[in-house]
């Protein structure tokens, strides 16, 4: 993952968070934080594509490395389906709200 650079060249606003994660086949995708939720003490954040925003969300790990933090990919098969249930409750409670 790599950081993306902020400046005139931008084409979205600056209080969205951006990052730009490269998939398995190596290809750069402009992702747009747009939740982060808490599960086991750990902090979670769903990620959309800004390009395709159909597509599904990306899941990942929040982790502080001195004083930033850093996406991690959630490679524990137990760890991945308590992040996906706890996502899954939420996601129900929001649609019952709308």
């Amino acid at each position: 993952m790599s950081d993306h650079i902020h400046d005139e060249n931008c084409d979205h606003d600056h209080d969205e968070a951006v990052f730009v994660v490269t998939d398995e086949d190596g290809n750069e995708h402009e992702m747009v934080l747009v939740y982060t939720f808490e599960s086991n003490d750990r902090v979670y954040a769903v990620l959309l594509d800004r390009n395709d925003p159909e597509d599904d969300g990306v899941i990942f790990r929040v982790e502080e490395d001195g004083e930033d933090e850093v996406l991690v990919n959630i490679e524990d098969d137990q760890e991945w389906e308590t992040v996906m249930k706890v996502y899954e409750e939420l996601a129900a409670q929001e649609n019952a709200i709308e």
